[in-house]
């Protein structure tokens, strides 16, 4: 799990908190037992939406092959192909404490990036080809309080994230959000909210968040999380649901020995990918997921591990690629197929 795709789970999973926290109306509830469903039903809405949230988690990718440019500072590459891009993922959640308004919680993530590529040589035609593989791992340490403000629901949630390679441990991230229900009732959920992440490395410190989702009569679900994702859902058969839209995912790695010194490199890029997903429930707490569509990277950047986003050494412009991605999850608190 790489940091763009651990920011985006973190306040998405605070979205998703805050709606099913107004699965019946936005205002407090009066007794204590409605906040001990309440608990119930973030921990079970957040696992349906999001394969991190779920006590284990796996999935495999890959990528087409495609072309890229790059550009070395201010000095234009003849970039080259990415003959093979294939990830594994392995993230397990773990509910350590269960309050009737918090919950303590703990995330470990593994990432296995395995590359390919035939670069041309400056100057020339001639390629050279290059196989490397990257590990990236992480852990998070998540407290959500539930609560109120101006008689509305909120939902507060911080983390503090470690990550680093199977050769060291890198970095120390801190990530803070609220989310206030705005609108809430059967057929229509308004959120609105914001994230705080420190981390000298992050692309922005402010993020602001909002959701929408509305069901319609014929079944369609629009279901839209700013600015993690954008999608239209349906349930099909007796357990499964297709959806089809645009969500952000992304890599981040470490990267060491480039220049021959001790300095210490991290590249990242962020991933749009559109397309169609389809989930479905086997043996009751199995869910299997698939993912295929067009992946578009605005840009990917190596820098040094001191500095930022915005200052890259070396950046690359990848063409859009086709993209395939199938998982599987255990999920005792799956809610696909019930139509919620």
């Amino acid at each position: 799990m790489n940091r763009i795709k651990s920011t985006m789970t973190v306040f998405g999973m605070l979205i998703i908190s805050a709606k099913c926290f107004s699965q019946v109306t936005d205002s407090i509830p009066k007794k204590a037992e409605d906040s001990l469903s309440i608990r119930k039903r973030v921990v079970a809405f957040a696992a349906e939406k999001f394969a991190i949230a779920r006590p284990l988690n796996f999935e495999f990718s890959n990528t087409a092959p495609y072309h890229y440019k790059s550009k070395k500072q201010d000095n234009i590459s003849p970039g080259g192909e990415v003959t093979s891009f294939q990830q594994v993922k392995l993230s397990a959640n773990i509910n350590l404490i269960k309050k009737k308004t918090w919950l303590l919680s703990t995330t470990m993530g593994y990432r296995f990036t395995s590359v390919a590529t035939d670069v041309t040589k400056t100057g020339t035609t001639d390629q050279i080809t290059m196989d490397n593989d990257f590990y990236y791992l992480f852990s998070s340490l998540n407290l959500s309080y539930f609560s109120s403000l101006f008689g509305k629901r909120v939902i507060y949630n911080s983390s503090v994230v470690v990550d680093g390679s199977d050769k060291h441990f890198e970095r120390v991230k801190g990530l803070f959000a609220g989310v206030m229900v705005l609108k809430a009732n059967q057929k229509t959920k308004m959120t609105a909210g914001f994230m705080v992440n420190i981390d000298p490395g992050a692309v922005t410190p402010f993020i602001p968040i909002f959701s929408y989702e509305h069901k319609f009569n014929n079944g369609l679900i629009a279901d839209i999380f700013l600015p993690r994702s954008i999608q239209l859902r349906k349930f099909v058969f007796n357990s499964g649901r297709i959806s089809l839209g645009t969500e952000l995912d992304g890599t981040s790695f470490y990267l060491y020995n480039l220049d021959g010194t001790s300095q210490k490199y991290e590249y990242r890029q962020l991933d749009i990918n559109s397309g169609l997903t389809y989930e479905h429930v086997i043996a009751k707490h199995f869910m299997l997921t698939a993912k295929s569509g067009v992946k578009v990277t605005p840009t990917g950047r190596i820098f040094k591990k001191e500095e930022t986003f915005q200052k890259p050494v070396y950046q690359v412009t990848p063409d859009p690629a086709f993209y395939f991605n199938i998982g599987i999850s255990f999920n005792p608190f799956s809610l696909l197929g019930k139509k919620n």
